[in-house]
This record gives structure tokens, C-alpha cells and sequence, in this order.
């Protein structure tokens, strides 16, 4: 079992940016693949970003593509989100999410992919 905790959340003005961390902690961080998905309030929780277990692959939502980064480093066992350009849409509370694959080039785009999650850190961002 893995366990992860967000941080770097906060509030923020339209065009800022800000860098989500994900930390993991329990297990090999190097054999999981990683999501990051958002939810605002009264909407479903979606998919943002997702990233193989060595980086090398990423994918991202179309409606972050271009300003969304999503990037790990597996000797820290941490993943982050580099978020540019935000926009008031872009406030949600944002998770993070683990897989465990044997696929070095495995992407999971959908919530029911993920068997382990985070708590969650909130983005504002103000117009």
C-alpha cells in the first residue's frame, strides 16, 4: 500500500502559477503510475494529468493542455503539477493518485484506475 499526501495548494490570481507536490510513502514510489485529478464544488472529480512510473509519458486533459506540467522524481518519491496560466475555472481541490504497474509506460486517465489516493489540497484561483 501506498500512501500520499498534496501540498502547495493556495489561493492565487488568474494568469499565476502555482506547483503542486504529491509525496508518497509506504511503497516502491518507482513502480506506480501517477494521476492527478481535481474536483470543484458540486462537480464530479476529474481527470487533470497523468504520468508513467519513470515520466517519460504524460497525458494531459485538454483543458489543461499547454498550461499543466506534470513531472516526478522517484529518488524524492514525490510527483508534482506545475500549473501556469490559471485560470478561475482551474479552482478545485486536487488529488493525487496511484497505480501500481509492471508497464513502464502504463497511463491511466480514469478514476476507477486508481486504487490509492490522497487527501487533497485546495486551488483558488481569483479573477
Amino acid at each position: 500500500q501506498v500512501q500520499l499526501v498534496e501540498s502547495g495548494g493556495g489561493l492565487v490570481q488568474a494568469g499565476g502559477s502555482l506547483r503542486l507536490s504529491c509525496a508518497a510513502s509506504g511503497r516502491t514510489f518507482s513502480n506506480y503510475a501517477m494521476g492527478w485529478f481535481r474536483q470543484a464544488p458540486g462537480k464530479e472529480r476529474e481527470f487533470v494529468a497523468a504520468i508513467s512510473r519513470s515520466g517519460g509519458s504524460t497525458f494531459y486533459a485538454d483543458s489543461v493542455k499547454g498550461r499543466f506540467t506534470s513531472s516526478r522524481d522517484n529518488a524524492k518519491n514525490t510527483v508534482y503539477l506545475q500549473m501556469n496560466s490559471l485560470k478561475p475555472e482551474d479552482t478545485a481541490l486536487y488529488y493525487c493518485a496511484a497505480e501500481l504497474t509492471y508497464s513502464g509506460s502504463y497511463l491511466a486517465i480514469r478514476r476507477n484506475q486508481y486504487n490509492y489516493w490522497g487527501q487533497g489540497t485546495q486551488v483558488t484561483v481569483s479573477s
